[in-house]
């Protein structure tokens, strides 16, 4: 086991001036497109477009194809987590982040750049209709949903910024951590921690209340859900285990978890019945090599077709049991058969025929069409909010309902486990475990890394981290 203990990752950027001005640079324009409700939401869909677009990160505009939001975050925290494998250096995508290096120089178009210019620009986005909304003419009705999920969108940003540019909540809450900027003022300077989350938390409650009772078309909207799935990961990150409990519970209640042949079909389609927030991809916003599925999958003839294929850890593999259809979406050997295990057809005849498939190759990110580009992002699932409410019940001592909620989601995936044999710290380890297996590639391993406290350990030979893959130094 190669074993690092994480330091805080502040690569700390300097703010610009005029990047943080309030307002902008033709005031005509401020007054044309937040002056209507037609046109405000005209500017909402923008900002949501910062979500998925290419090279919208960069303050210097020199970032690459690892510039293309939130997929593109998750790609990097789960590379700095314990679970994930480069196969080779490839086109050298994401290798820094694999070797803890890229945020660590705050120069113009890397990691730190990057993430601290996209999630302000969402902040500023949002700011700008929190700040006009109330006075803009046209549809009221629409009111509420614009500007809950201004508030969302703004908790989100924060969220994650001041995840990338501090430690963990509990124990830092007096640290520095980044400057906070609202439709009413800015404060240029750090503030602690425990501000940041202050103000994540006071927006997330606006947004509660206001979309209360609101419904939208489809799964791209911050509704409700996705407003009480935000505040239980916050709570989690606090410690905060009532609140995580039941946010949790209010995230996922009336919501069903996808059946094992949704689950092998590919985690590509907003309409998969357990998505509670994502991106919808289509032809005209695809963002080709510069894309999430270009990274993870080898059939788009992206990256991951390119030497950099992504991987389970062997180590992270042999936990899941056959029968798990968890294991059907990582490669078995190289090449794959029909016949091999528990895999579907499906599964077997789209990497049985590609010698960019490795073992161990990850096929649960795929795109719908192999040699297409078009897939839609996921955000946020019912899956994580059943194991958050799980582990705060772990932690608070009701391991009763711990278990009944952690079985609830794995017998989904595996029909014959039982959690009845764990307690204690013994069910907490298998809560994260469960939690490493179902998540694995979405973006919460670096999280998860830091708040647990225990620094990175990853595991080393015959199909982990290192030779013959490619070696990641720490």
């Amino acid at each position: 086991m190669k074993k690092l203990i994480l330091f805080s990752l502040i690569a700390f950027v300097s703010c610009k001036k005029d990047f943080l001005e309030t307002g902008p640079s033709n005031a005509v324009d401020r007054v044309e497109i937040l002056g209507k409700t037609e046109t405000i939401q005209i500017a909402f869909n923008g900002i949501v477009t910062t979500l998925f677009d290419f090279r919208v990160g960069a303050l210097s505009g020199g970032a690459g194809h690892d510039d293309f939001g939130q997929k593109s975050f998750d790609i990097s925290n789960d590379l700095m987590g314990n679970d994930m494998v480069v196969n080779t250096a490839g086109y050298g995508w994401y290798n820094a982040d694999y070797q803890y290096t890229a945020f660590l120089r705050p120069t113009n178009g890397t990691k730190s750049d990057v993430a601290w210019g996209r999630l302000f620009k969402v902040i500023k986005g949002a700011n700008d209709i929190l700040g006009s909304i109330d006075a803009a003419t046209g549809d009221a009705s629409s009111k509420p949903a614009l500007k809950g999920q201004a508030y969302a969108l703004r908790a989100y940003a924060y969220f994650y910024l001041v995840n990338y540019f501090q430690q963990s909540y509990k124990g830092n809450e007096g640290k520095p951590g980044v400057p906070i900027y609202t439709e009413k003022e800015i404060k240029p300077t750090r503030n602690t921690v425990k501000d940041v989350y202050n103000q994540i938390i006071a927006d997330l409650k606006e947004a509660e209340k206001l979309l209360d009772g609101v419904t939208f078309q489809d799964k791209t909207s911050l509704d409700i859900r996705v407003c009480q799935g935000l505040r239980a990961r916050t709570a989690l990150l606090m410690n905060d285990w009532p609140t995580a409990a039941s946010y949790a519970n209010k995230a996922y209640s009336g919501t069903t978890l996808m059946t094992a042949k949704q689950y092998k079909e590919g985690f590509s389609s907003i309409t998969n019945p357990e998505w509670l927030w994502g991106s919808k991809i289509s032809a005209g916003v695809v963002t080709y090599y510069a894309s999430f599925f270009s990274h993870l999958d080898v059939k788009t003839g992206g990256y991951a077709a390119l030497g950099g294929q992504k991987k389970i850890t062997k180590a992270l593999y042999d936990k899941i049991p056959v029968g798990d259809v968890r294991k059907t979406v990582f490669q078995q050997s190289a090449p794959l058969t029909p016949a091999s295990g528990d895999y579907t057809s499906a599964i077997a005849t789209y990497a049985s025929a590609s010698s960019t498939s490795p073992a161990l190759n990850q096929l649960k990110f795929r795109v719908p069409t192999p040699g297409s580009w078009v897939a839609d992002y996921v955000y946020m699932r019912t899956a994580e909010m059943y194991l958050i409410e799980a582990e705060a019940f772990a932690r608070s001592g009701n391991d009763p309902a711990a278990k009944l909620v952690l079985e609830k989601l794995v017998t989904s995936r595996y029909p014959s486990y039982s959690a009845a044999s764990f307690s204690g710290s013994a069910l907490l380890d298998e809560i994260l475990s469960q939690r490493r297996i179902e998540l694995w590639g979405e973006g919460f391993a670096l999280m998860d890394v830091k708040r647990s406290g225990s620094g990175l350990i990853r595991p080393t030979g015959s199909g982990n981290h290192g030779s013959p893959n490619m070696d990641p130094i720490v």
